[in-house]
């Protein structure tokens, strides 16, 4: 089991099955059997599945009468992209300041290359004609 709450959202998430479930989630509640049905996989690995996704806090399952929902819960999802966030950010710190050196470098490029000496291109063949 795992100790902290944004460890248990990624290990529920690194499974392409229970993201799939978690996308027809954000549409509305649905009902186990509905969850299902675009997998081909048996009743009780979606259960499985549905159980890890609770226990990792992205969905509630209640009762009503037969019907059994099973409802999308956002906060999880939230803390996990507010930590990602922050790693957005310093990336793209980095790669802003790579891109002002790359500037750097290309400035300087031009800058020699229009300051360089033309070189004296070779006589044309109109211009051998005539010697």
């Amino acid at each position: 089991m795992l100790s902290d709450p944004l460890s248990a959202t990624f290990a529920a998430l690194a499974d392409p099955t229970r993201r799939a479930i978690l996308a027809r989630l954000s549409l509305g509640e649905a009902s186990v059997k509905e969850l299902s049905e675009p997998f081909q996989i048996s009743p009780p690995a979606i259960t499985k599945h549905l159980k890890v996704l609770e226990r990792a806090g992205l969905i509630t399952r209640s009762r009503d009468a037969q019907w059994r929902p099973c409802k999308l819960e956002a906060k999880p999802l939230q803390e996990a992209s507010e930590w990602v966030e922050q790693y957005r950010q310093l990336w793209e710190s980095r790669f802003d300041r790579l891109e002002d050196y790359l500037r750097e470098i290309q400035a300087a490029a031009d800058t020699e290359a229009n300051s360089e000496p033309e070189q004296p291109s070779a006589p044309s063949a109109n211009a051998r004609q005539g010697e």
